[in-house]
């Protein structure tokens, strides 16, 4: 597979636009393991193979284990995720895929009883985010497979 577009070299003002927004979620009170958790799972729905690599090596880098990440394709039957990550892996899974224009009740009142109005918005910012990357990154075939851990990392201030 030939990489169609290089995004940073190409696209480096519409990258570091974007990052704008993975600066502000650094900042969130949604916490940086679960983030890196809804990315990934948000990037094996996607079939986006470079964010899967980025977030699995982040994730293992800042402490997430590999069996959690393994799991993740079948969080609903794992006992390995807390309440408030299941109500999170939910959105990201309906947002992700809006079906007949909604998003169902639901999947919103299970998020409700997890997180406050302004982590719901910081999560759904999240999730969209990750997809607008993931698309990025699979219409211009971004290679996967030799992120090096850290590489875009966003730091709060």
């Amino acid at each position: 597979m030939t990489q169609r577009i290089n995004l940073l070299t190409n696209g480096a003002n519409a990258v570091k636009a974007l990052s704008g927004v993975g600066k502000y979620l650094a900042e969130s009170s949604i916490e940086r393991s679960l983030q890196h958790l809804i990315y990934f799972r948000v990037s094996e729905m996607n079939g986006c193979g470079f964010c899967l690599d980025m977030h699995s090596k982040d994730a293992r880098e800042e402490g997430e284990t590999e069996q959690r990440l393994y799991m993740l394709a079948g969080w609903r039957e794992a006992t390995v995720y807390t309440d408030r990550e299941r109500a999170a892996f939910a959105w990201a899974e309906a947002v992700t895929r809006i079906t007949n224009s909604e998003v169902p009740d639901e999947v919103y009142n299970q998020v409700r009883a997890q997180f406050t109005e302004e982590e719901i918005v910081d999560l759904t910012i999240a999730v969209t985010t990750i997809n607008s990357y993931n698309r990025l990154n699979i219409a211009f075939r971004t290679a996967a497979g030799s992120y090096t851990p850290g590489l875009f990392k966003v730091k709060a201030n």
